[in-house]
């Protein structure tokens, strides 16, 4: 087994055959910061909540088996560069956008309350980065290579039907999904499948009888870590150092954040999958 790169959360490792696995780490990165501090439990939660997800949706993927608590062996793919991200609330970094889909997307006498619901869900892709991703537009995706007409067409239509899916699937566990992040790849026919990994690093999760538009919603991923380093500072030093090309050192995050974190990463797991770790 030959170590191919060691990412922000997750280790991908090669075997003999050509397959990969993906190991789960504990470690946790916000604002395109790895944190110093684990999450306890985190790696088995996405680990397991990737298998549930690949068994549950019912679309073709790259997942062959969980070999251990936090390892998945997964078919190679050629990993297409755009991150296909679904948006169903007003929320998150899509407040700052939301303008330049009046119109096409929403219609124009939507009231922009925080955390509403969108009148359906969006597609709103974004660059493929280690650094930071970059939304993108289909001409943009298109003429630069990244993918057809064609295939983002079939990207658009498979991503917001699997987020309408997940959606139905997480309000019978009581909890409601803002939105998500999938990541698809060629097989080695060339076919598109769903691949990477979906759990709470992918999506944004609320409980039902917590919601209530106009205030900021809490978070059953790490929206809560976010929320923290925003309250301590970091996230304006983040900010502050990214216009000189730089980045901070990772905080040490407070050991009751991280064992909430993985706490609420626990139970939303059991609670959707209706298994338990």
């Amino acid at each position: 087994m030959r170590l191919v790169r060691k990412g922000k959360v997750k280790d991908i490792y090669e075997l003999d055959d050509g397959n990969i696995v993906f190991h789960f780490s504990d470690r946790v990165s916000a604002f395109d910061v790895k944190m110093a501090t684990p999450i306890p439990r985190k790696g088995e939660v996405l680990c397991r909540f990737g298998e549930f997800w690949f068994d549950t949706l019912e679309t073709p993927h790259h997942m062959i088996k969980v070999v251990e608590k936090d390892k998945m062996v997964v078919k190679k793919l050629k990993m297409i560069p755009m991150e296909c991200v679904v948006r169903g609330y007003f929320y998150g970094s899509f407040l700052d956008r939301y303008k330049s889909h009046l119109g096409k997307d929403i219609p124009t006498d939507f009231e922009p309350v925080l955390a509403a619901k969108l009148p359906r869900p969006i597609f709103d892709p974004t660059t493929k980065s280690e650094e930071h991703d970059m939304p993108i537009g289909r001409q943009e995706a298109v003429s630069s290579g990244i993918v057809s007409e064609k295939d983002y067409d079939y990207l658009e239509k498979t991503s917001i039907l699997l987020y309408e899916k997940m959606s139905k699937a997480v309000e019978r566990a009581g909890f409601i999904i803002a939105d998500v992040k999938f990541e698809f790849g060629r097989d080695e026919k060339g076919n598109i499948v769903l691949g990477d990994s979906l759990g709470p690093d992918e999506y944004r999760l609320w409980l039902k009888t917590d919601y209530q538009p106009g205030k900021t919603q809490e978070s059953y991923d790490k929206q809560l870590l976010r929320d923290w380093l925003i309250k301590t500072g970091f996230k304006d030093l983040v900010d502050r150092l990214a216009k000189e090309g730089k980045k901070p050192d990772p905080p040490k995050v407070a050991p009751d954040i991280a064992n909430e974190l993985g706490r609420r990463y626990i139970l939303a797991y059991e609670r959707i999958s209706g298994r338990k770790l």
